[in-house]
């Protein structure tokens, strides 16, 4: 990327909203808020005028919804989207909604008048930025489009576990890995950095998708073959053993690499707990988190998939793992559920469903 800033466009029905914003990205030595609009029809104009490189959305405003403005925008003109969104159960489901059709990423509306960890904010917002002027605009799946065929594997190993670790781009990513998947398939632990009350909203759209059943993780439930349990977004996910069985664990430790639920901390207790019965999955993402921990993995006798650039919103936490020589292989996005079945079926006797 050259050495221009990266042009920002803000749009949100709140005045205080675009005023902070507009302050937190000025200030930013790489970007710059190139114009603000208070709803997506003046924002239209403004996209054609100033071609920014980033745009921030809020959800709910008047004159268009900003799930229907998404959703034209990704048609007509893909580009970098970063969502505003409330922490709430609704806004949630929304901002999922939001992943779905096509935005990068998205940020926790700020509150007003409260300057507490206001430069932890900060450095969120424009960190996102950045990564989004980074990422690859993507067109969403149109609604009419068939779920992808089931993969058939009629043998694999009840030993074996599937862990995966993803950030940015990765609701999307991981729902392209698991859909697929068949009923039977072995165990999936997963930490996808999101923060506390998405996970949950995350876990029930999967399960509604998915063949297997997805559930957000609770602390000492046993990890059954055919399920995926998400790290609940402010707790750290561990697979530990309960004497012949797997169990999940839960805690509220400090952050690692800034991130809680962190995919290291997960890889990590996989190279201990499952060794070469583990494959671990990096998937997209901004930042290296997983890098070290999948190194581990392997070490630990573990096959390893990276996902591959091209397929990648942020190629940031795969290349940082690849350049560790923690993955085994690299894989495209759509390559990588067959080659996981591929992993877990090669050795083992058959799970019944």
């Amino acid at each position: 990327m050259s050495a221009s800033k990266i042009k920002v466009l803000c749009v949100d029905d709140s005045a205080l909203i675009r005023d902070l914003l507009t302050e937190i990205i000025n200030t930013q030595p790489d970007m710059e808020v190139v114009a603000v609009a208070p709803d997506p029809i003046v924002a239209r104009d403004l996209i054609k005028q100033h071609n920014p490189d980033v745009l921030t959305l809020d959800v709910e405003m008047p004159r268009m919804d900003g799930l229907d403005f998404l959703e034209r925008l990704m048609r007509l003109r893909p580009m970098p989207v970063l969502m505003v969104s409330s922490l709430t159960q609704a806004g949630s489901e929304i901002t999922l909604r939001a992943l779905e059709l096509g935005a990068v990423d998205f940020v926790a509306k700020p509150s007003l008048g409260i300057r507490t960890g206001m430069m932890e904010y900060a450095n969120e917002i424009a960190e996102k930025l950045r990564a989004a002027a980074r990422s690859r605009p993507r067109q969403a799946r149109h609604k009419n489009t068939p779920p992808k065929q089931e993969i058939k594997a009629p043998l694999v190993s009840s030993e074996k576990l599937i862990i995966i670790g993803a950030s940015t781009g990765g609701t999307e990513a991981i729902r392209a890995v698991l859909e697929p998947l068949p009923a039977n398939a072995p165990a999936i632990l997963i930490t996808q950095h999101m923060p506390g009350g998405f996970t949950r909203s995350f876990a029930e759209r999967l399960d509604r998708l998915c063949r297997i059943t997805v559930k957000e993780a609770s602390d000492g439930e046993r990890v059954l073959p055919g399920h995926a349990y998400i790290a609940p977004g402010d707790q750290h996910l561990e697979l530990a053993r309960s004497g012949a069985n797997y169990v999940a664990r839960l805690n509220d430790g400090p952050p690692v690499n800034r991130h809680r639920p962190s995919v290291d901390v997960l890889f990590h207790s996989a190279s201990k707990q499952a060794g070469k019965n583990a494959v671990g999955v990096i998937l997209t993402g901004m930042g290296k988190d997983g890098a070290a921990g999948l190194l581990e993995m392997r070490q630990a006798g573990a096959e390893t998939i990276a996902q591959n650039e091209e397929t990648c919103v942020v190629f940031g936490m795969p290349r940082e793992a690849i350049a560790l020589g923690g993955a085994t292989e690299v894989a495209s996005l759509d390559d990588i559920p067959g080659r996981l079945m591929s992993l877990v079926a090669a050795s083992g006797r058959a799970q019944r469903v």
